[in-house]
């Protein structure tokens, strides 16, 4: 049945409940207390024993203005006993996954939304992309709806314009920034720590990268690269927007190591991007 379509019409917050914040449909910026409406191109099964809808074929959830479509969806529900309201507590989407809000645009080969944790996790090569910013991940990228945070996992990658920060696990917060609108203003770095600038590497343990001031705090085994010099310590600051990163010694006073290479500038040797010859 080609362009099956049909609402849902059920409030993802529970009855009666006055949290205006309760069951976000995915990215931030869904009303949470619009119906959720699913539509498909194949089919839509109603499986009363298992508590789901299924919607096959180009199908497509949107609440508000945000919507996931996927190459199949199914939604999970509980109540509905005795005409009481039916909830939604789950939605799988697999194949082809793509979330879009007014916030930013995500996807994947499979997303997991659990409605009442209010967490999405998103798999096969996620990618996260928002007006300022975008997010790649081997293993998964996750939105944790309570705690207004995007955690990558795996390899992950954020990059604004020419600057990118690596690490195994990258958290994102999400808040207001200085033009009032919500977005990304903080990304803490785990292990395998790399921020590059255009003429820096900087590698560390851990990094706390505020997005708004562009300044970059690294910790652990620091280790500053331009061309072949390198400066080693405990601690670094790394201004993202000049590309000025500062060396210094730890709390407990450890010392803040280079290794400078000279180089034949008249034969353009030791020559960092930027520099001049």
């Amino acid at each position: 049945m080609k362009g099956v379509t049909f609402a849902l019409a059920v409030m993802l917050a529970l009855a009666g409940a006055g949290d205006a914040r309760a069951q976000g449909l995915a990215l931030p910026g869904a009303n949470s207390r619009a119906p959720i409406e699913i539509t498909a191109e194949q089919n839509i099964e109603w499986q009363q024993k298992a508590r789901a809808y299924i919607a096959r074929g180009h199908a497509r959830a949107a609440q508000g203005d945000s919507v996931v479509d996927a190459d199949q969806l199914v939604a999970y529900y509980e109540g509905g006993e005795g005409g009481g309201a039916t909830r939604i507590t789950r939605i799988d989407a697999d194949g082809n996954v793509r979330l879009a809000s007014p916030t930013g645009t995500a996807t994947g080969a499979k997303a997991v939304y659990s409605v009442d944790q209010g967490i999405l996790v998103l798999t096969g090569n996620p990618v996260l992309v928002t007006p300022t910013d975008r997010i790649t991940a081997r293993n998964s990228i996750e939105y944790w709806r309570e705690k207004s945070m995007i955690v990558a996992r795996g390899n992950a990658v954020a990059v604004r314009e020419d600057k990118r920060l690596v690490g195994d696990v990258l958290v994102g917060h999400i808040g207001t920034g200085k033009d009032g609108k919500e977005k990304i203003i903080r990304i803490d770095g785990f292990d395998n720590v790399v921020a590059t600038t255009a003429t820096d590497v900087v590698r560390a343990n851990r990094a706390v990268y505020n997005v708004e001031t562009g300044i970059a705090d690294l910790t652990g085994s620091v280790k500053i690269t331009r061309c072949n010099n390198q400066l080693n310590g405990d601690r670094a600051q790394v201004d993202m927007n000049s590309g000025i990163a500062t060396l210094m010694s730890g709390p407990g006073g450890g010392p803040v190591r280079g290794l400078l290479i000279p180089g034949d500038r008249s034969k353009g040797q030791d020559a960092c991007p930027g520099e001049k010859k």
